[in-house]
């Protein structure tokens, strides 16, 4: 971690080197110590719905695998970024755990400890959106509900539109958000840990256009097979 001033001669680890965050309140939780609860906390989210989407042997491994995918999104949505969502006017000074997590993932991006427009608008919709949406997803594919891979194609494609603006205008900005090409900061906290949102989400998009167009095609022909009987 490298350490910089601000012109107020505040220390802070973000990029660019010149940016001013007055309030800001170094961690005093390491890094390993955030990791180790994001991923062991998806990482139950995701063993819990495996475990349930196999007690009644009708999903395939891959749909078990897309229910999960779900779970975990619920949770990073509803609520990792929804503490985002709430409190990212006081995130810098704010040594509650999750508001920690965020300033670590700020060394990544640190438009969210600044508070951009964009970040602040993209998250809430996220998490007043896509949260709840996955666990309803969860919900839908778990009981077999008819609209199951509609609501899967609205998240994926806002999953996917948010991901691509969230590219989008950092690479408009010139990356200067986060140390250019660092391993951890820059290439896993900014690059793979936001294209999974972009990767994950256009399978998904196909997978719903296949499905819902073998249904389309099912109730095309039962309607044609009924016209010709009369």
């Amino acid at each position: 971690m490298m350490d910089g001033s601000t012109a107020k001669g505040v220390l802070h680890p973000y990029w660019p080197r010149d940016l001013s965050i007055p309030s800001y309140v170094a961690n005093n939780r390491s890094m390993s110590e955030i990791l180790a609860f994001l991923f062991s906390v998806s990482g139950v989210f995701v063993l819990v719905t495996w475990l349930i989407t196999g007690m009644n042997g009708r999903l395939g491994m891959w749909r078990r695998l897309a229910i999960c995918w779900f779970a975990v999104c619920g949770f990073i949505h509803g609520v990792i970024e929804g503490w985002f969502s709430l409190y990212y006017d006081i995130l810098p000074g704010d040594q509650s755990f999750l508001s920690q997590l965020w300033k670590e993932y700020s060394k990544g991006d640190s438009r969210y400890v600044i508070a951009d427009n964009f970040t602040v608008c993209m998250e809430t919709v996220t998490a007043c959106l896509w949260g709840p949406f996955s666990f309803w997803a969860v919900y839908s594919f778990l009981t077999n509900k008819p609209y199951r891979f509609v609501l899967q194609l609205i998240i994926s494609l806002g999953q996917l539109y948010g991901a691509v603006l969230y590219f989008f205008t950092e690479h408009r900005d010139g990356y200067a958000h986060s140390e250019l090409g660092h391993p951890i900061y820059f290439w896993f906290y900014f690059v793979f840990m936001n294209v999974l949102w972009i990767v994950i989400p256009l399978v998904l998009i196909v997978d719903s256009w296949k499905e819902l167009s073998a249904a389309q095609e099912h109730t095309d022909n039962t309607k044609t097979q009924k016209i010709k009987r009369k």
